[in-house]
């Protein structure tokens, strides 16, 4: 892992990392807590490790409990060149929004392939976050996302043992989808923008079910998932301070 710049504004350190191919971003305090607990964010569809909704939630989940976050883009995302597969996916997104046309079906099938490549891409990136001095192997973590997201945090989480809580919210859901969710087995809070209209919120109750946790929280808020309401930030933030723990700095 190499990094590539530093800034540092109100307590917080951003520093922008190079692992491979991988292009990410790690924000701590200025004053981290070995151990502290460490948060993947992963971003939605179309968007990048420095959306702007990403950002203000990893700004509120260090500055107010101490966490340190990081993000990374999702293969053919941000900084990240797009296959001419992707490119196809993108594409017959457009058209089919433009011809007021059914997207799920499409956003579904172009999620899981993002998500499959993304997965041991965030394996490698926790490797390097857990050799760094500030972070280290005994930290806890929690992985939060969006949309694609929640794919690529479902699939990591079948397969990455260090994940020890989730926080979800607005998904594309499929029986696929459905049978991924049966295998969680970690705390879980799972967040529906009641009013988004491309998402079907019976489907994201449907999802909420099947989640395999015997410990898992469903909330629902009026409104679209942009912008992502300040109460809701707060929610997740705080259940992962419940399950994670919080710094006494925070």
């Amino acid at each position: 892992m190499h990094f590539i710049s530093q800034t540092s504004s109100n307590g917080v350190i951003e520093r922008h990392f190079q692992l491979g191919d991988i292009t990410g971003v790690l924000w701590s305090p200025e004053s981290a807590t070995p151990g502290a607990p460490l948060l993947l964010s992963g971003h939605s569809g179309g968007m990048h490790k420095k959306a702007p909704g990403l950002v203000a939630s990893a700004l509120h989940n260090v500055t107010n409990h101490g966490f340190t976050v990081a993000a990374i883009d999702a293969p053919g995302h941000g900084d990240r060149p797009r296959s001419p597969e992707d490119q196809h996916w993108v594409e017959a997104i457009h058209r089919a929004r433009a011809a007021r046309e059914p997207i799920a079906p499409l956003v579904v099938e172009f999620n899981m392939s993002v998500a499959q490549r993304a997965v041991p891409e965030w394996q490698a990136t926790v490797d390097a976050l857990q050799a760094l001095p500030e972070i280290g192997t005994a930290t806890p973590i929690g992985y939060g996302g969006v949309s694609l997201g929640v794919v690529t945090g479902l699939l990591l989480s079948h397969v990455e043992s260090r994940i020890a809580a989730l926080s979800f919210g607005g998904v594309f859901v499929d029986d696929t989808l459905i049978e991924a969710a049966r295998k969680i087995s970690v705390p879980v809070e799972c967040w529906i923008p009641w009013d988004e209209k491309e998402f079907d919120n019976a489907a994201g109750v449907a999802f909420f079910d099947a989640l395999g946790s015997k410990d898992k929280t469903l909330r629902a808020s009026s409104g679209r998932r942009y912008p992502v309401p300040e109460y809701e930030r707060d929610s997740s933030a705080q259940f992962f301070a419940h399950h994670l723990g919080s710094t006494p700095s925070a």
